[in-house]
């Protein structure tokens, strides 16, 4: 079983508390993707997104720092195992720099999670961010 890792970078105008609420609250997560998402409150509870396209396993919750699950979709080839997830999240000027490094992908299917992450996370994260963060009080 070849596998691979994919690591991506992107900056969302909010801070590392919206961008880790967005994604770790069900309602949230479901209006930023446009599909239902279910996002467990407690350690090893069960994550699902795009209608059930996704599912994983939450093993690490860091507020305000990120996140660690399991993964896979509804194309994983059968013999695989989940692949590994690790989100982090790190103030960067008014924003938030987000590092995702996604392991353990079979090699097969990389150029598509490789695509998919812009088109189907980072791209409507950022417009849900730019519409629903709570604004930076300005100081007096």
């Amino acid at each position: 079983m070849k596998t691979t890792t994919i690591r991506q970078s992107v900056k969302f105008p909010a801070s590392p508390h919206e961008v880790y609420l967005t994604l770790t609250d069900s309602r949230r997560h479901s209006e930023f993707t446009g599909a239902k998402a279910r996002m467990p409150k407690k350690l090893g509870g069960s994550m699902s997104a795009y209608e059930g396209y996704i599912s994983g396993t939450v093993h690490g919750f860091f507020p305000d720092r990120g996140l660690l699950q399991t993964w896979r979709t509804t194309e994983w080839p059968k013999d695989y195992p989940d692949s590994r997830l690790e989100i982090q999240l790190e103030a960067e000027g008014n924003g938030t720099r987000l590092t995702m490094i996604h392991s353990l992908i079979p090699a097969s299917q990389a150029k598509n999670y490789r695509k998919g992450w812009p088109k189907f996370y980072w791209k409507p994260l950022r417009e849900y961010l730019r519409n629903n963060a709570t604004k930076p009080k300005a100081r007096a």
